[in-house]
């Protein structure tokens, strides 16, 4: 089941943040914390890898209500896609357990936006995903100037980052439709 009750408190938290003048540039980095649930481990007592992805949209949803593209994507009426995923997983994410998570932007084209997430306990690095995002209207994506217009950044720039860049050009090799 989706967690929406989180899923609301990180919104109201965000919108506090940023009513308390702790806004994010589109080169910071978010940092929320969160507690394993017995509700997000599986049946070896850990994180369950479906609900590390499900909470990885917390750390994007305050990224995006604290850089003011939360705003944007309600004035505009756009939305957000996830258009591609990567994940490592490293290190066990146990009940009742502290989690730090990280989200960042770490390139961006005309059409995507990359984001790495990670989560940590103790300091230490559990997960770490890359994801192609994008903000879409009418079911298109957006052009991605389009997104910083909106938001008076149409000066900056942030080209992937090699090892993200790789991650793309690999992509475009992969099979699509996968084989039935």
């Amino acid at each position: 089941m989706y967690p929406f009750i989180r899923y609301a408190t990180t919104i109201a938290h965000a919108a506090l943040q940023v009513k308390r003048g702790n806004t994010l540039g589109f080169d910071d980095v978010s940092e929320i914390t969160l507690r394993c649930r017995l509700t997000d481990i599986d049946n070896f007592l850990e994180m369950n890898n479906g609900r590390v992805l499900t909470l990885y949209d917390l750390g994007r949803t305050d990224f995006a209500v604290r850089t003011g593209l939360g705003k944007q994507l309600l004035k505009q009426r756009w939305g957000l896609v996830v258009a591609g995923s990567t994940i490592q997983y490293r290190k066990r994410i146990r009940a009742f357990q502290k989690v730090t998570m990280k989200t960042q932007i770490v390139g961006f084209d005309e059409r995507w936006i990359y984001i790495e997430q990670s989560m940590w306990v103790k300091g230490k690095p559990c997960s770490s995903a890359l994801l192609r995002t994008g903000v879409t209207e009418g079911g298109k994506v957006v052009e991605t100037a389009r997104v910083l217009a909106a938001l008076d950044k149409s000066d900056w720039q942030l080209a992937p980052e090699p090892w993200v860049q790789e991650w793309i050009d690999g992509d475009k090799d992969h099979r699509w439709p996968p084989m039935g």
